[in-house]
């Protein structure tokens, strides 16, 4: 059983689309394509991933309290 939330909602800096994805849980993932505009957005500096950047919910390995996914 999972200790962690699963989905984030990841908000575009550039619309403003709104998009609830699973994350995953084994791998950071570095780029999103926005379902709204199509920017391609990184994390931002300091962040693992874009869930981390962008989310509404840190990535799994950061809800158990790893330093970074992967």
């Amino acid at each position: 059983m999972s200790a962690f939330i699963e989905h984030s909602t990841i908000t575009c800096p550039e619309c403003g689309h709104q998009s609830t994805d699973e994350m995953p849980t084994n791998a950071c993932q570095w780029f999103y394509d926005c379902k709204g505009c199509g920017a391609v957005l990184k994390p931002k500096a300091g962040d693992c991933c874009v869930y981390c950047s962008y989310g509404d919910v840190k990535c799994p390995p950061i809800q158990e309290g790893s330093a970074c996914c992967g």
